[in-house]
């Protein structure tokens, strides 16, 4: 198997596994740079992630945390990735309030957007061009093989100079309006950890590292040079 697949027995030892990476990987990007900027998505697996790394003694100080992609729904709804981040690992774990930055899930699509990219300017201080460089960005992967919020046939996949946007997932009847992080960033990550498990996503999985390379049809396959999947038995079963 490709040695950039870790294979577990369950869900939760994946989600485990991943999550003490992540704090690995942050603890020696603090070292060398003096803080360290994660990219965290959302979904059930990385709720398993999150409440494992909460319960970890790890020093939360000088590490930038950030949305991969967020839903346009308030920040307090059942669809909310940032509500699910806060009850699984920002309640828990003493990181700092302004450490956090999250997409405004609340205003106007195109708003939330532009006010997400300025957000990311700031904080990595970045001249006009420029795009972020994430230490970690965790991602995760849908049954039909999406990532962040880049769908199969959306037109911004071939996007890598900009560093968010908004999206309209028409399939996505219930939060059809995102805003997400663009290719660029995903692929210029420092370190990406892509978690998926079950057995809905095998065949999804088997499409990403067996199939053509064609991130429009295929956009979890868009990696950053240190890209490591953290995927359970079933999700494996056709590899």
């Amino acid at each position: 198997m490709d040695p950039s697949i870790l294979t577990f027995d369950t869900p939760e030892a994946a989600a485990d596994a991943c999550g003490d990476r992540i704090l690995d990987l942050l603890e020696e990007a603090r070292k060398d740079r003096g803080q360290a900027a994660i990219a965290l998505s959302g979904g059930s697996t990385p709720r398993l992630m999150f409440q494992t790394m909460a319960k970890r003694p790890f020093d939360w100080r000088g590490i930038q945390i950030f949305q991969v992609d967020e839903r346009c729904v308030p920040p307090d709804h059942a669809l909310s990735n940032f509500r699910m981040m806060r009850e699984s690992l920002l309640d828990a774990a003493p990181i700092e309030e302004n450490h956090v930055h999250r997409i405004r899930g609340e205003l106007p699509p195109e708003e939330a957007a532009r006010l997400y990219v300025e957000e990311i300017r700031g904080s990595f201080h970045l001249s006009p061009g420029e795009l972020p460089v994430f230490d970690v960005i965790a991602r995760g992967m849908g049954p039909d093989a999406h990532t962040a919020s880049l769908f199969q046939g959306e037109p911004l996949i071939g996007d890598r100079s900009g560093i968010a946007a908004a999206v309209f997932v028409e399939k996505q009847k219930s939060a059809p309006h995102r805003v997400t992080l663009l290719r660029g960033v995903l692929e210029g990550a420092r370190h990406t950890l892509c978690l998926a498990a079950g057995g809905e996503k095998a065949e999804a999985l088997r499409s990403v590292f067996k199939g053509p390379f064609d991130p429009l049809q295929t956009p979890s396959q868009i990696a950053s040079p240190e890209t490591v999947w953290y995927i359970d038995k079933n999700a494996a079963a056709l590899l």
